[in-house]
């Protein structure tokens, strides 16, 4: 999501085939943004990754979008400050940009915006406004964890003390079940499950495999902390994350069956008054979105303010479109 980013001429169709301008810094970008305002434009951003600045004395590092947690770490390691968690965190994205921008969980379970001290974002107009919990603090809360359809950002400040914390803290994954692979491919979906309904779901998830007579290849589950600063919050409360793995034979129809099992183990998950992480919206329905998202009207409507003619795109925002535009409307949703 980071490293392209696609300005479309119309929100109503597929993302057109648009030429690639890649972007080292704030100059770039900026002009990539202004350019793309009379036209379609991708903007490779995964250029943008260095270290801007080091505060050891206020405990803060600024860093460019696409620069990596093991970039961070190292860095980071010759001043003998230790996150090497966030790197070795494979569930964790790469670009620490991008993990903004999802607002993923770290290595200790807390989403990695908690982390953050200020962010420089470049907005659809092509604009730069740095933005923290005082200044543009609007535009903090929306561009954290808003899936990056806000703005472009350039670069995020963060707290050094609270990274340390965070990798300090680090837990694994708890592994719960493990099949072996048989032959295929396979699928798998994360649910969001209050601590307390999880064996329930656990029961379920199995029940569930066995009828659609699929081979479960791995249940893992981590503890996932809240946080309240993002206007999109998918961790409003603790959360056992529950991945759930399982083969997929190799037919035609082996995509469609794979979806309805997803669809069904987040319909079990959603029955346990659990959720999922807004970040994948492959399997849900608009109920279920606005069920467990209810504060995606609001997000929608400040996107618009933000981005009237909608030029700033992506995946996920086309298909948040087009689960929104799939079953009857409401007047919340619907406005404009």
């Amino acid at each position: 999501m980071l490293a392209t980013l696609t300005l479309p001429l119309c929100p109503d169709l597929p993302a057109p085939r648009t030429p690639t301008v890649r972007v080292r810094s704030a100059d770039d970008l900026r002009g990539a943004l202004r350019q793309a305002r009379g036209s379609g434009l991708t903007v490779d951003a995964s250029g943008m990754d260095r270290v801007l600045c080091f505060d050891a004395g206020r405990g803060l590092v600024e860093v460019q979008a696409a620069t990596t947690w093991a970039t961070l770490a190292a860095f980071l390691s010759t001043h003998d400050i230790d996150i090497g968690a966030f790197a070795r965190d494979a569930a964790l994205p790469t670009a620490i940009g991008e993990c903004l921008a999802l607002a993923a969980p770290g290595p200790d379970g807390q989403p990695a915006t908690a982390h953050v001290a200020a962010i420089t974002l470049a907005t659809p107009d092509g604009e730069l406004r740095r933005a923290d919990r005082s200044v543009n603090a609007e535009l903090f809360r929306l561009a954290l964890g808003g899936q990056g359809v806000i703005g472009v950002l350039y670069s995020a400040t963060l707290c050094l003390r609270s990274v340390q914390a965070g990798a300090a803290a680090a837990a694994p994954p708890v592994e719960l079940g493990f099949g072996e692979a048989a032959g295929g491919s396979a699928s798998g979906i994360e649910c969001l499950l209050p601590p307390e309904r999880l064996e329930a779901y656990l029961a379920a998830a199995r029940a569930l495999a066995e009828e659609r007579r699929v081979r479960l290849h791995r249940i893992a589950v981590r503890r996932y902390l809240p946080e309240s600063e993002c206007h999109l919050r998918w961790a409003r409360r603790d959360w056992a994350g529950v991945e759930v793995r399982f083969g997929v034979k190799p037919t035609l129809g082996a995509g469609v069956a794979a979806a309805e099992v997803r669809r069904g183990l987040l319909a079990a998950a959603l029955a346990q008054g659990g959720s999922f992480p807004v970040r994948d919206l492959r399997d849900a329905t608009r109920g279920q979105l606005e069920a467990c998202y209810p504060a995606v009207a609001g997000f929608l409507a400040e996107k618009r303010r933000v981005d009237p003619a909608e030029r700033l795109q992506n995946a996920w925002y086309r298909r948040l479109r087009a689960i929104l535009k799939s079953e009857p409307c409401d007047s919340r949703w619907c406005a404009g």
